[in-house]
């Protein structure tokens, strides 16, 4: 089904693993597209309830592939036709996605980092924004959440500068939700992911929508969006669940309905 990416499920968890280890995982059309049609794939899949995207080989993501860039390519049609609609069904799904970082995560790889929920990295790994470096704008959302992540002024900072993140810098600044050894990076980004998949999926749905809602409506307009999520949040199976857990001094079993 997939030629550039593997694509399993186990435990409610869907790892999309980018499989071109020989290019440190550079992004090529056909990647671009079999993301966007993973993701897809896993939002619509009842048991999945968390998805990992990682990196075969030695690293998370390196960017384009340069190999297949010409003068006379149109860098705006190829956002546009491409980079553009894997990150929008990245941003619109619904469930949480986990980003296992190894090694580098570089220009657009960076971007794709930054567009999960969740970043979790180990030891020897590294973000870069490497746009400047071959003269262009950070894309595929890039400049869009590490605004909402670290400010303006650091955005730009990072942008300009385009050095090398190592781990706990990340980590320090909220690009990272966590820093793990590289000998259990695997295990360590399976547990997350595994914990996740295990919480209310419903509410986080929700939470997701809400924070989006956060970003564009007035504060009164926004209050009643959120009363709104909570009247959807309370009918769930999940919330009857936390309730009776919580008096019955139990741990919730959450089923993701």
């Amino acid at each position: 089904m997939y030629e550039t990416i593997e694509y399993v499920v186990a435990n409610n968890v869907c790892t999309i693993l980018l499989n071109r280890p020989d290019s440190l995982n550079a992004f090529t059309a056909d990647m671009n597209r079999e993301i966007t049609k993973a993701i897809k794939q896993a939002e619509k899949d009842s048991n999945v309830r968390c998805i990992v995207i990682k990196g075969a080989g030695k690293g998370f993501c390196s960017g384009q592939d340069l190999s297949v860039v010409d003068e006379s390519m149109d860098h705006g049609e190829v956002l546009t036709t491409l980079y553009g609609p894997m990150m929008k069904q990245i941003y619109n799904c619904e469930k949480p996605i986990v980003a296992g970082v190894h090694g580098a995560a570089a220009g657009a790889g960076f971007s794709l980092a930054l567009a999960c929920d969740f970043r979790i990295m180990a030891e020897k790994s590294f973000f870069l924004n490497a746009f400047v470096h071959v003269g262009l704008i950070p894309d595929s959302g890039n400049l869009y959440f590490l605004k909402q992540l670290v400010g303006n002024a650091k955005a730009l900072e990072i942008s300009v500068l385009g050095e090398r993140i190592l781990p706990h810098d990340a980590l320090a600044l909220g690009l990272a939700t966590k820093v793990v050894a590289n000998d259990k990076f695997d295990e360590e980004v399976a547990l997350f992911a595994e914990n996740i998949a295990n919480l209310p999926t419903k509410a986080i749905s929700l939470m997701k929508r809400t924070l989006r809602a956060a970003e564009e409506l007035p504060f009164e307009e926004f209050l009643a969006y959120e009363a709104q999520g909570q009247r959807i949040a309370g009918l769930t199976r999940d919330h009857r669940e936390g309730v009776q857990a919580f008096t019955e001094k139990r741990k919730p079993i959450f089923v993701g309905e």
